[in-house]
């Protein structure tokens, strides 16, 4: 115990000694952890910002389909028709959790303005309810949808510009029902929308649900979108439900089953975080390395000295270690007070982005404080240190003591 604490205060007095090169080993540690927190919490942050407005401008949390829809509904979309919503609405009724549930009835379609007819792809709606979902569908012109517009409807922003329609024009939807025949019910523009998919935007449109059973022809719905209180608990909920609506007919899709498009952006967010991560530390590690070696050739008479008085060599690898395991600690906890600062005062000022893929629109990046970020973060500059001082502490102390005392000559 007494040789532990005459190590610990002798790496202690060796770091306040040497303190420019101690100052400088600090920075190194600290710019990258600094670095680590910014840029994973700022990856963090583009992970929930797509992740809300996937959920909140077209898929909800789930959708509950008939069984079988999902995978051939495309084809015969009118054989998987929920016609009873009760048989779904009431079991989601007692889960935790559960906000609200809306019906969707989907359909394609031509939509004309008096020239033009445009390929689109149709959703009848409960228009009250889908306002409180689509929290981050954005309406451009005029305004949302409401239960009491019988014939109006929305329009997606890469609709109108293709049929240069304008709130408060008229235009015509023409749709097959079921059995075959054409029907065509005219509308009047009430607001033109923009989601984050550009792709969607260019296609889409939304009428009152019952204006869709009334066009098609029909009653019911395709799917039940819910709305959950909390985005973490989809899965758990998720899996609740099927096993109870499963044994009904029914199938639970969650939002990152619908949406690949999130899946594969995290999964080249966290590459480029992987790579970055490694690229750190290396740099932090060679930076380090430097000033270790520099630091322990410099004080090879010291070595031998300490040799000379009955140390040995494992001691003085010990005495090394220790001083970076020391210097590691300060310097990882520095960089992740002052990474936390840092992230908490860019995210009060917010980072203006351009347009990521498949979208037209930017956004405001924010730095988000996550504790496994946090965590690796402080493990990387910690490790980074110790690692590079393994090497230079077993080369110092396998120098001969006639050959270390000499440099004290």
């Amino acid at each position: 115990m007494m040789l532990e604490m005459m190590t610990l205060r002798s790496s202690l007095r060796n770091l306040f000694r040497q303190k420019a090169r101690t100052a400088m080993t600090l920075a190194s540690i600290v710019v990258g952890v600094m670095a680590l927190i910014v840029s994973g919490g700022f990856v963090e942050d583009v992970f929930i910002q797509l992740r809300e407005a996937t959920i909140h401008s077209r898929f909800g949390h789930l959708q509950i389909y008939r069984e079988g829809f999902y995978a051939n509904g495309v084809k015969d979309p009118y054989k998987y028709m929920i016609t009873a919503p009760e048989e779904v609405q009431i079991p989601l009724a007692a889960v935790p959790g559960v906000l609200d549930t809306m019906m969707r009835l989907n359909f394609f379609g031509l939509l004309n303005n008096g020239k033009t007819d445009l390929p689109i792809v149709g959703e009848g709606v409960e228009a009250d309810k889908e306002t409180k979902l689509g929290s981050h569908l954005v309406i451009i012109a005029g305004r949302q949808l409401k239960d009491t517009d019988v014939n109006g409807i929305l329009l997606g922003e890469g609709v109108a510009k293709s049929l240069a329609i304008d709130v408060e024009s008229f235009v015509t939807i023409l749709a097959n029902t079921p059995e075959g025949a054409l029907n065509s019910v005219e509308f009047k523009v009430v607001g033109i929308f923009r989601t984050y998919a550009k792709d969607f935007d260019a296609r889409a449109v939304r009428i009152s649900l019952p204006a869709a059973q009334d066009l098609l022809r029909l009653q019911g719905a395709h799917s039940v979108v819910v709305s959950l209180a909390d985005t973490l608990t989809t899965d758990a909920v998720a899996a609740k439900l099927a096993a109870d609506l499963g044994r009904r007919g029914f199938e639970i899709k969650t939002w990152l089953e619908l949406d690949d498009f999130y899946a594969k952006t995290v999964d080249l967010y966290k590459t480029q975080l992987a790579v970055l991560q490694f690229i750190i530390l290396v740099v932090v590690l060679l930076s380090v390395a430097n000033s270790v070696n520099m630091s322990a050739y410099e004080r090879v008479g010291e070595f031998g000295t300490l040799k000379a008085l009955g140390s040995h060599d494992w001691q003085i690898s010990v005495l090394i270690i220790v001083e970076n395991v020391l210097l590691g600690l300060i310097g990882a906890t520095l960089g992740v007070v002052l990474g936390v600062l840092l992230a908490l005062g860019l995210s009060a000022i917010g980072i203006p982005m351009p347009p990521p893929p498949n979208s037209n629109v930017g956004y405001t990046a924010y730095i988000r404080l996550v504790p496994s970020v946090l965590l690796v973060s402080f493990a990387i500059g910690f490790l980074a240190t110790v690692l590079s001082s393994l090497l230079p502490a077993r080369a110092v102390a396998r120098v001969p003591v006639v050959d270390a005392l000499r440099q004290n000559v």
